[in-house]
Formats: C-alpha cells, structure tokens, sequence
C-alpha cells in the first residue's frame, strides 16, 4: 500500500467516526487555473461556527504537556460564533510557491521587502543557539542572507514561499487583479477559517486528535525535532515525512479539495487584529477590525507544535515582518462577488 493511500484511508476513517462532512466532495470540483499556473477551487457560501467552543480544560486533556498559562492565552479564539458567508470564492488550492513567486517578481519587477529595506529575513542555520538571543527566537535573523530565495535551507520550486510580509502578498494580489483584470485578495479571516474546515467541526479540519496529524499534515515532528532535541516533547512523535517544507499537495485534500490548509507554512489573511472582535464580529462577512498595526496569519507550519496549527487558532505579527515559517495562500472573487 502507498503512503498517499494509507493516508487517504486514515482520512476516511476519521471522518466516519466524527459523522461530519470530512469525506472527499462528491461533486466535481470546480477549478479554475491563472496565468501563473495557480489553481483555485470554488467555495460554496455557507455560514459556519467560528472560533473554538471547546473549553480549555478539554484542551488540557489533550494537550497535556502545555502549561497552563499557554493555555489560558487562546481567549482571542472565544467567544465561538456563527458567521455567514454570502458569496461562494475561489480558494488558492495550495499555498503561493516559490517558483509562482519568482514568475510574479520577474514579470513585475516588484522588490520583497526583505530586500527592499536591506534587513533580510530568518533563517535556519544548524549552528545558531536560540539560547544566546535575547528572545530565544528558533531562527537566526532579521539578516540579508535570509529571503524568500534562502530560508536556510533548499527549497524546490513546488514548495510554499516563505520569508514574504504581508505586504508582498497584497503586491502580489494587486498586480495579478490588474494584469488579468480580476480581483485577487487575501482571503478574510472567516474566509479562512470556513475554508480550513470545510464543513467539520474538528479542530484540524480533517483530524481530531494530534496523534492522527503526521499522516495529514505537515508540522513538527519527530524529523523537525532533530534540529530542536529542546523542544521534543512538543514535537509529534510520529514522522510527517519532512524536516523542512514539503511540496505543496503532498498530504490529503480537505472536503473542499484544498491542500495544506494546516501546517507547512503559516498563511497571511487580511484582516488586522484585536483579540476582543469575536465578540462583536457582524454575522455577515465579517472583514476585521478597521485598522491595527497586527496582522493575522492562521495555519501552522512545518515547525508549527500541534497546539498552534489548530483551525480556530490566531497568530499575529506586525505587517512588515517576515518569517522563515511564513507564506500565503490567495483568494480569486468571483465575477458575481466582484460586482
């Protein structure tokens, strides 16, 4: 048997026992594909409960070897709340990869900001001691050497960018709407978050449990936490495959045909951040807080605990930051949703 289908029939076994709508879509998925070769799947509108309604002692449950003070920081993910989405939106079906980045920088002749400002981004080094930082950090950085080009390591053209700001994903957005004259974007928060679940209500999308997520997704495993012995116990403690990122699509689609929704690279969404919004969100469409410096990314990465790669989960940083753990993945409206 291959490891692609003993991780389907592990995926079609999970969803049997939660009874949601975990399975593969029936009907044919619609896609289309851009001038980039970047290929999107229509998504249904719908309405959703977002955020998470679990409590964090069900959490502690599973999640036993986190202290209880990181637990108690999830509250921006409460209250859990219905929202409603009015328009079906064609979700990028991987996250931007390397190679379609290049095609983007070549044709447009825009500078990353991590060149632009000559700062550079993180990078892994096998020789940098998070110990001797000031923060601790797990990589090496801000340092020119460090880009979306080197991450610390090689990467193949078929792999998720990283090291790019949010501003660069808008960039992106805005010269692919000109160029082919519709409208890309970032996708909101609750677009995302619908998205990643794609109809079921577990906190991974497609799994429950994180002793289920080596076989469908890409974060920190037993092969990441070679490089990081400090951090084992927060490791999975079965091999996903990969040290590093892997090639987009290589774990089981959700029930919206979309790939790596949780883990190999954080994704940034555009809405701005306030850990209270939650509780006064509208139901329809919900687009963020007006304005805040913070920005919002949601997914996990290759290097992701299992904890943090949860759907409902929120990561924050500021818009001009760049990560070696940090990608993007875009949204094309629809002809209908752009009128």
């Amino acid at each position: 048997m291959s490891r692609r289908t003993s991780r389907w029939l592990l995926l079609l076994a999970v969803s049997v026992m939660l009874g949601c709508a975990t399975l593969p879509v029936s009907e044919p998925l619609h896609i289309i594909e851009n001038s980039l070769g970047m290929k999107f799947v229509q998504v249904p509108a719908g309405e959703f409960l977002m955020g998470r309604s679990e409590s964090t002692d069900s959490l502690a449950q599973d999640y036993p070897q986190y202290p209880a003070e990181r637990l108690a920081l999830l509250t921006d993910e409460t209250p859990a709340h219905r929202v409603v989405l009015s328009h079906d939106f064609f979700m990028g079906q991987h996250e931007v990869t390397v190679g379609q980045f290049r095609q983007f920088l070549n044709a447009s002749g825009y500078v990353p900001e991590s060149i632009a400002d000559g700062t550079g981004g993180y990078g892994y080094n096998a020789t940098y001691d998070p110990a001797t930082t000031e923060h601790g950090d797990a990589f090496e950085g801000r340092d020119p050497r460090y880009s979306w080009r080197n991450p610390g390591f090689v990467q193949a053209d078929n792999e998720p960018v990283l090291n790019v700001t949010w501003h660069d994903a808008v960039a992106m957005s805005r010269w692919l709407s000109q160029r082919e004259d519709k409208t890309y974007r970032l996708p909101t928060e609750a677009e995302w978050e619908y998205a990643c679940r794609a109809g079921s209500p577990a906190r991974y999308g497609n799994a429950n449990t994180p002793q289920t997520l080596a076989q469908m997704a890409n974060i920190f495993d037993a092969d990441a936490a070679k490089n990081w012995p400090q951090w084992q116990d927060f490791a999975l403690a079965q091999s996903d495959g990969f040290a590093f990122t892997s090639p987009v699509g290589s774990f089981p689609p959700n029930a919206f045909g979309l790939y790596d929704m949780v883990g190999n690279a954080w994704e940034w969404v555009s809405d701005a951040y306030d850990d209270t919004y939650y509780a006064a969100s509208p139901l329809t469409d919900p687009q963020g807080p007006e304005d805040d410096p913070m920005r919002v990314r949601r997914g996990g990465s290759w290097h992701t605990w299992s904890l943090y790669a949860r759907c409902s989960f929120r990561n924050i940083n500021t818009a001009s930051s760049r990560y070696t753990l940090v990608g993007m993945r875009l949204v094309r409206e629809t002809d209908a949703q752009s009128r």
